[in-house]
């Protein structure tokens, strides 16, 4: 189905500055209240005026949402609204989640460090890592989460398949992109492996 952008008036000539500014800032808002995964910048341009900042907009609804439940959050290459990570328990205590919530062992999380240091990887390369075979059980799980998806093809016989982290990946671990991953020796000296 394709997006109607002839009916919205982007540059709101007709509002004071100050007006036609607070009315960007609430249409992105809405854009990204709406939104299940963060929206680009291109996106979001779409419904402010040709001069606008996209940046600042977002700088400003983020200065307005400071002491509110929720904020705007960098994740990969757009943005989106997410609840602050203090209001997780009363979320969880009041509100169905349902599959929001990942219930990952320490197993799966290690897996999901192992493909996001080391991406794209094949299921010989995370055998080699873990000294065992991955299942294509968890591997399931964790793409049905939307946490990892197939990558390109691995250049070697028999072409398999590779995996890599997604942007759910990214907002269910609070990284704006893999550069904020921790470095590999913190996770070993935290006893978190080799990852």
């Amino acid at each position: 189905m394709a997006r109607d952008r002839t009916s919205l008036d982007r540059e709101l000539d007709e509002l004071p500055p100050e007006l036609r500014w607070r009315e960007w800032m609430l249409r992105i808002e809405a854009v990204l209240f709406a939104s299940a995964t963060p929206v680009p910048r291109e996106d979001l341009a779409r419904v402010v005026g040709q001069g606008a900042s996209v940046e600042l907009l977002l700088a400003d609804l983020a200065a307005d949402l400071e002491g509110r439940a929720f904020e705007v959050a960098r994740v990969a290459d757009g943005w989106m609204l997410r609840t602050r990570p203090a209001y997780a328990s009363a979320i969880r205590a009041a509100a169905d989640v349902g599959d929001q919530l990942f219930d990952l062992s320490e197993f799966d999380i290690a897996v999901l460090a192992a493909i996001a240091y080391h991406q794209p990887i094949t299921r010989d390369g995370l055998k080699d890592i873990f000294g065992k075979e991955i299942s294509r059980d968890l591997t399931g799980r964790l793409h049905a989460r939307g946490l990892i998806a197939t990558g390109p093809r691995a250049p070697q016989r028999g072409a398999p398949f590779t995996f890599v982290t997604t942007d759910r990946f990214l907002a269910a671990f609070d990284l704006e992109t893999l550069v904020d991953l921790p470095e590999r020796e913190h996770l070993h000296d935290a006893g978190l492996g080799s990852a």
